[in-house]
């Protein structure tokens, strides 16, 4: 079955908000619904397309909304489901689709289902969860067992922290010795495919564009190679092709070929998943002083590796083409430390360079746009060392940086106490700012159609331990090269005279860029941390 892909991903730039620190509407010192309806104009202006929303459901938040209690309500502290509703709509009526964040593979222990569940009569939720026959039974070595909680007698497994107990998707190798151990084709694991099903589709209806799904893999255990998880998925992404064809499906996978074959639109590199990935922006000079990998690519040393990224990059791209995106992102709430950090503005905008060019469908993680730095605080709702790149919005220089108006000791999370700290204000008004440099980047990505998701990639020029990175986008006879210098020194290099016939018109480059025809070739000249973009015949 050829699985069709939403056209409006062509063009898909996508904004993560974590709710509770975007913008608060009502002084409570938490960010909400309403408050993100307050700043579509804002997304509209910066020019994304979709927004991803961390979880909104009711909660007991000790885990920041990733321990769910009702998949049908949205927690008070962001708002009512009519407000959800309304911010679907008018979304929508500034071209900008919301994603929810679907969290199918464990709920909280507060959740009516698994309060059912621990209890030792037997009722329609108690094969809803996974429980062992006995406290007193030991738990496997490849499962988290929670004992002593509830009045069953029985362990139940975790997905996350101990008060996530795993929804019972069923496992793919049983074991006649522990009966408990359900097959997926078993009575309780397919009410909770069904359930799952019946959530998604209360939100389609209501509204959403579709799920970024967390921890996508994790649902069947004792599932090594993933395939019955993958059916799974693939079943849910053929149900949404019939019924909401315009809906996406996106994975928190790490692993894209695994993923878009299973069934999602779009799956993305993650650091926990991709070590070529981590090079381009996470190694920061832990090594030898010019061992490559120990140093990020974008990192004004040059010596970075950019052969690192696309060791593994470009068997992906080969392998998921024509079925579905890879997505690249600047971060998220569980990436730390935020991008900016030890990073100049110069550094940050050829980052953006990279992501707004390459292919797939870029993520912007809210605040990464004006350059917002992480720092170390004190764990909130399970955020341990993730908890600093969750911090306010910096919107403005007035009170709490614009987010609230509730006095600075009822905010969810203190804001920035930098006096230097960057602002949307700030930004708005200068030209070269970051923010109107991400503008004016996703404008040309959505101006060219060689910039599209599924549009041609060719790598250029790329070597080991050299600079700059140099690639190619074509479609439908339209051609851009792509030129990134990360050192602060100057380089250049001599391209094949066979990349084009004439000298590349300039689309998007630096002063200090020059392009001139030589006996072998097109020599280009790049200033430091700076990159081009140029179009080719």
């Amino acid at each position: 079955m050829v699985r069709k892909t939403p056209s409006w991903l062509e063009k898909a730039v996508f904004y993560q908000i974590y709710p509770q620190s975007f913008y608060d509407s009502n002084a409570d010192g938490i960010g909400d619904i309403p408050g993100i309806i307050e700043k579509l104009s804002y997304l509209e202006t910066l020019g994304v397309t979709g927004v991803w929303l961390n979880p909104c459901f009711v909660s007991p938040f000790q885990d920041a909304g990733y321990d769910v209690a009702d998949y049908y309500k949205v927690a008070p502290r962001y708002g009512t489901n009519d407000d959800l509703k309304h911010l679907f709509a008018a979304a929508k009526e500034r071209g900008i689709r919301i994603l929810l964040d679907l969290v199918p593979g464990h709920t909280s222990v507060e959740h009516a289902w698994f309060k059912e569940s621990q209890k030792q009569t037997p009722n329609p939720y108690t094969d809803t969860y996974i429980w062992n026959n006995s406290i007193w039974d030991m738990p496997q070595d490849d499962l988290q067992v929670v004992r002593g909680y509830g009045e069953r007698d029985g362990g139940y497994v975790t997905n996350f922290f101990w008060f996530q107990p795993a929804l019972n998707y069923g496992f793919a190798q049983t074991d006649p010795n522990h009966p408990w151990m359900q097959p997926v084709n078993a009575p309780g694991p397919q009410r909770v495919r069904e359930e799952i099903k019946k959530i998604m589709a209360f939100w389609l209806d209501m509204g959403a564009s579709g799920f970024r799904v967390d921890m996508a893999d994790s649902l069947v255990k004792r599932d090594p190679h993933k395939q019955e998880t993958a059916k799974f998925w693939g079943w849910i992404r053929d149900w949404m092709a019939d019924t909401y064809p315009e809906a996406v499906l996106i994975s928190e996978w790490g692993s894209p070929e695994k993923a878009i074959s299973a069934g999602f639109h779009i799956d993305f590199m993650l650091g926990f998943n991709n070590p070529g990935w981590v090079s381009l922006f996470r190694k920061r000079g832990v090594g030898r002083w010019r061992d490559p990998y120990s140093w990020s690519f974008f990192d004004e040393s040059g010596h970075g590796d950019i052969q690192q990224f696309l060791d593994e990059y470009l068997p992906y791209l080969d392998r998921t083409k024509g079925q579905g995106y890879i997505a690249l992102i600047t971060g998220n709430h569980d990436e730390t430390p935020r991008l900016a950090n030890g990073r100049s503005d110069r550094m940050m905008k050829l980052i953006y360079l990279f992501l707004l060019t390459m292919p797939g469908t870029p993520f912007i993680y809210y605040g990464d746009e004006i350059g917002m730095k992480s720092r170390d605080l004190p764990s909130k709702e399970g955020g341990y060392t993730r908890t600093g790149a969750r911090t306010p919005m910096q919107w403005s220089d007035e009170e709490n940086a614009g987010f609230s108006h509730a006095t600075s000791d009822m905010l969810y999370l203190p804001v920035s106490d930098d006096p230097n700290r960057p602002t949307v204000a700030e930004q708005d008004k200068d030209p070269e700012s970051i923010l109107n440099r991400v503008r004016a980047l996703i404008k040309i990505r959505r101006l060219y159609k060689a910039l599209d998701a599924e549009a041609d990639f060719e790598v250029a020029y790329a070597e080991s331990g050299k600079l700059p990175f140099v690639y190619r986008r074509s479609k439908d006879g339209q051609k851009l090269m792509i030129a990134l210098n990360p050192s602060a020194q100057s380089v250049s290099v001599i391209l094949s005279p066979n990349l084009f016939d004439s000298l590349p018109e300039v689309v998007d480059a630096p002063k200090n860029a020059e392009f001139n025809r030589v006996q072998k070739g097109w020599k280009l000249t790049l200033g430091p941390v700076s990159g081009g973009v140029y179009k080719i015949s």
